[in-house]
């Protein structure tokens, strides 16, 4: 199996599920894992000032930038083996395949592992490919916290790298010529297709926010409920508003992540922590949900100052941005070339999708970037029972390899 090696690694037993935050124990295995794998083939193995992981076949330069390949090897808590892993063990398989085929690539063929990509421990997505491309701004990205309190820059220095060095990266962005990432297909569109490979077309625009209610901690016993300032209310009527807000404007929204401080189960919370996942085709309709559902978690909420005892309408809402990814369509001339040389003897299928990746954001900055799918037969994803077949992976390695020698000549 193709993800044997890693299979150990930040795996729960309970559940069979991952947790691999960036700059864990389990990403820094996952990290000297790849670093073993560029050796092993005799491959430049680079660091950026972001943490982001290179292996180089050829030496790139900005007169000579190479075709890279790769995704990301972090993960949701809980998550699937496939969602990034099998973008990085592809590369290297396809890597692989590309020399036992005696090809000589006429430009550098670069595996890259992007870090923190699911951004489940400081809540940004892509967060080494938003660094790099200067789409996150560095004292932003120092100053997040991850549930424990640390900051980035915490976490940086404790994993020895130098935090106040992270930001746009034109040196290393000038060596990436093109870009295509291998990921498993995070829905059924292959299914469907009954095909085992496919084409990225476009990312749908998304985004993340965040909204704290602020009411009063007290006494689940003793308050009377004319007495309380319970931001969990609000809260409630926010998740509802979600859903009947997205299905009207044919968008998804999604609360996945809550935090409840004090967090006692005796005590009417002080503060409710939640934090709105918003994803559509229609970016103004997304837009829209979320500004719908920031006046109406507002009138919930009550005033901005929470009332004196004995008013129980009291608290207030704060609404922050975490990120925010526009429309990202995928170069119609690359898509179909990768279609054409994926596909065999019938072009592979171009589907839309939900999902954010690195090769996303690459592409809004500029880089000619393009995506692989490899078929999920059950189309679950960010989840332990994430699932691609053992055929179909393969037919992956063959379909990216093909796509990287038509690429490099």
């Amino acid at each position: 199996m193709l993800l044997e090696p890693l299979a150990h690694i930040g795996r729960d037993p309970a559940t069979g599920g991952y947790v691999r935050d960036a700059w864990s124990d389990a990403d820094m295995e996952l990290r000297e894992w790849f670093a073993g794998e560029a050796r092993r083939r005799g491959l430049d193995l680079r660091e950026d000032r972001n943490g982001n992981l290179w292996a180089w076949w050829g030496a790139p330069s900005r007169e000579r930038p190479g075709v890279v390949t790769g995704s990301h090897l972090d993960s949701v808590r809980q998550g699937g083996a496939y969602d990034g892993p099998l973008g990085v063990v592809s590369a290297f398989a396809a890597l692989d395949l590309l020399r036992q085929r005696g090809t000589k690539p006429a430009v550098p063929v670069g595996v890259v592992c992007f870090t923190d990509e699911e951004g489940a421990r400081f809540g940004v997505p892509c967060m080494g490919s938003r660094l790099l491309t200067g789409v996150l701004e560095p004292g932003r990205a120092l100053a997040l916290t991850d549930d424990s309190g640390d900051t980035l820059a915490d976490v940086l220095t404790k994993a020895g790298r130098a935090p106040y060095e992270i930001g746009r990266d034109d040196e290393t962005l000038a060596m990436v010529g093109t870009f295509v990432e291998l990921h498993v297909e995070q829905g059924r569109g292959l299914v469907d297709e009954g095909r085992p490979v496919g084409v990225a077309q476009a990312i749908w625009p998304h985004g993340r926010w965040r909204f704290d209610f602020h009411g009063r901690a007290d006494h689940a016993g003793t308050t009377r409920l004319a007495d309380r300032d319970d931001p969990m209310l609000p809260f409630a009527r926010m998740v509802l508003a979600a859903r009947a807000a997205a299905a009207e404007r044919g968008v998804v929204a999604t609360v996945g992540k809550v935090r409840v401080s004090p967090g006692n189960a005796n005590a009417i919370p002080g503060l409710v922590s939640a934090w709105l996942d918003a994803r559509g085709a229609d970016e103004s309709a997304v837009r829209d949900l979320v500004a719908e559902l920031a006046r109406a978690a507002a009138e919930a909420a009550g005033p901005e100052v929470p009332p004196p005892a004995g008013h129980g309408a009291g608290g207030r809402v704060e609404v922050r941005e975490e990120s925010w990814t526009p429309v990202v369509d995928f170069g119609v001339a690359l898509r179909e070339r990768l279609a054409r040389v994926a596909g065999g003897d019938t072009p592979a299928p171009i589907l839309p999708t939900g999902a954010g990746h690195d090769a996303g954001i690459l592409a809004t900055a500029g880089v000619p970037s393009a995506m692989l799918f490899v078929r999920n037969p059950t189309g679950v994803s960010h989840s332990p029972h994430e699932h691609a077949e053992q055929a179909d992976c393969e037919a992956g390695v063959i379909a990216l390899a093909d796509v990287l020698e038509d690429l490099c000549r």
